[in-house]
């Protein structure tokens, strides 16, 4: 049994703005116990294609990833950035997920394979992530002393056959860094980490980014951590804050052993490429 910690906020264009507050909230966690904390998609960097693009660094490189990485070792927790800007060798830009460890090392990334690419009854009305973003190629299940940790990112937890993927490779506990709309969190977000957690048999620990970040961007918060049965043990609903849990893997392991879902399941699923 492992406590996990959330950090839920309201990020901005300004790195530097976003990357205080994380530290206060990082330290806070600390404080309470928890071993490993998962931060919103875009935590450090919330704007326009322009932000992004200013702000993108190299993977494992740069201001930002370094001001991680030595507060984690400084803190001694593993800390999950939810998502930032990453520059690739070819140029092009990818929302990716990194996980540093306890002493500041990166040991592992993901770039968020399904671009949010939608028409939404918002302010906003039209979100073009690929305009931006480049999607990733692959699935992600990092191995950690809390358990093996599948990634994800937002718009992702639409798609079943990527969790399911992520359960054959070994997941435990899959993580969930999300900034969903006002309009499509009331909908959807706890009912999809739910299915989510009962389809695949893990814990669910999902942050979100909360509140109006502009004048046409407002995010639906409710971060929250779900067990393999699907109850949701914690939750934040609005504002910003940090919340902690423990993540019990033996009941994982009693929920797949009375219920041997993976040894029933008569399809399986091949990720297409594109």
């Amino acid at each position: 049994m492992a406590k996990f910690g959330i950090v839920q906020m309201t990020s901005g264009a300004d790195p530097e703005i976003n990357l205080k507050h994380l530290k206060m909230k990082l330290k806070g966690l600390q404080l309470q116990g928890a071993k490993l904390v998962v931060t919103p998609e875009n935590c450090l960097v919330f704007g326009s294609r322009e932000d992004y693009l200013a702000h993108a660094e190299p993977l494992g490189e740069g201001p930002l990833q370094a001001q991680v990485a030595a507060l984690a070792k400084q803190l001694g927790i593993w800390v999950l950035i939810g998502s930032m800007p990453i520059r690739q060798l070819d140029g092009a830009i990818t929302s990716t997920a990194l996980l540093f460890d306890d002493q500041g090392l990166l040991r592992g990334h993901y770039d968020k394979l399904h671009m949010f690419d939608v028409e939404i009854d918002d302010a906003h009305q039209s979100y073009r992530e690929s305009d931006t973003f480049r999607a990733g190629r692959e699935t992600k299940v990092i191995p950690t002393p809390f358990g093996n940790i599948g990634l994800s990112i937002c718009y992702d937890v639409r798609f079943p056959q990527l969790y399911a993927a992520l359960r054959e490779q070994g997941a435990d506990i899959i993580v969930v860094p999300a900034a969903f709309t006002k309009v499509t969190g009331k909908a959807h977000w706890e009912l999809l980490l739910r299915a989510r957690a009962v389809e695949t048999q893990c814990w669910m620990v999902a942050a979100a980014q909360w509140g109006e970040h502009n004048e046409q961007r407002e995010t639906w918060g409710h971060s929250m951590i779900v067990d393999p049965w699907g109850q949701v043990v914690a939750c934040q609903q609005q504002g910003t804050g940090v919340m902690v849990a423990d993540v019990d893997l033996d009941l994982s392991k009693a929920i797949r052993t009375n219920m041997p879902l993976v040894e029933h399941a008569r399809f399986s699923v091949q990720q297409r490429e594109g």
